[in-house]
């Protein structure tokens, strides 16, 4: 017999409305709660049984790496959305929309900062997207003078972990903004 993998199947609407409904839910307790949320509140806070939370995410893990996962496609396509304009410009946006699009997801920041308890076979191809888009940017602004020298994807992500985790543990504040500004002075050539 062959079996279809989940994450290949179609959902049909209900399941699919039940699983951004658990997705948001998540990140609105992991918000409120941090690494104590816990699956059944997620799931009430959801509107839906615990079954409907594990049929969709057997673990909290798999949870975490499903927000990140769609918050590296979201990246993804803020700098596809930029990949023609001024290499510097286009590195400048996809730094500070990346980081506007998870200043309240405090899920997101967890999972970042505590990346060894995410499942990345689960995040590997979104990444690789990410890692090609943002890395043609950073090329073309490195061979434009516009970026220093040396400067890498692998940088780029180090960077945006240290804003992400200046949000987790400053909620609320807008020193990350100011972090942001720093580094992209650092990053960017004088």
């Amino acid at each position: 017999m062959n079996v279809i993998p989940a994450e290949q199947r179609t959902l049909r609407a209900d399941a699919r409305r039940n699983r951004e409904r658990i997705l948001a839910s998540g990140r609105d307790l992991f918000a409120r709660l941090g690494p104590e949320a816990q699956m059944d509140e997620i799931a009430a806070h959801a509107g839906v049984g615990i079954g409907t939370v594990y049929r969709h995410f057997p673990t909290k893990e798999a949870l975490l790496t499903e927000m990140v996962r769609v918050r590296f496609q979201e990246f993804s396509e803020i700098a596809l959305s930029v990949d023609d304009v001024d290499p510097r410009e286009a590195l400048e946006t996809i730094m500070r929309r990346s980081a506007e699009a998870v200043e309240g997801d405090a899920g997101f920041q967890l999972a970042m900062m505590g990346s060894n308890e995410l499942e990345w076979e689960g995040v590997e191809q979104q990444k690789a997207a990410l890692a090609e888009v943002v890395g043609r940017v950073i090329s073309r602004a490195v061979a434009a003078g516009a970026v220093r020298e040396g400067f890498t994807f692998e940088d780029f992500a180090m960077v945006m972990c240290g804003v992400t985790a200046t949000m987790y543990y400053k909620p609320g504040s807008a020193d990350w903004r100011r972090y942001l500004e720093l580094m992209l002075h650092g990053v960017c050539a004088p």
